[in-house]
């Protein structure tokens, strides 16, 4: 249960920093958006490669971390 209450609070704080750069998220260069009288569409490609480095290198560090005996 402990490894549960540690996943919980690395989890909260992570949403509450990534909630800090709330305006620099989605606005990278190279980030799609359209908009044009009702209809609005944005895919942010370069937010979404940003963030899939970092979540791999995070969860890289801590499997070895945790998979080390």
């Amino acid at each position: 249960m402990d490894l549960v209450g540690i996943i919980l609070i690395i989890t909260g704080v992570f949403f509450i920093v990534i909630s800090r750069f709330d305006n620099f998220l989605g606005k990278l260069p190279g980030d799609i958006h359209f908009s044009h009288d009702n209809f609005s569409f944005h895919f942010p490609i370069t937010t979404s490669i940003i963030l899939s480095i970092v979540l791999s290198i995070v969860l890289t560090i801590l499997v070895n971390l945790f998979i080390r005996r």
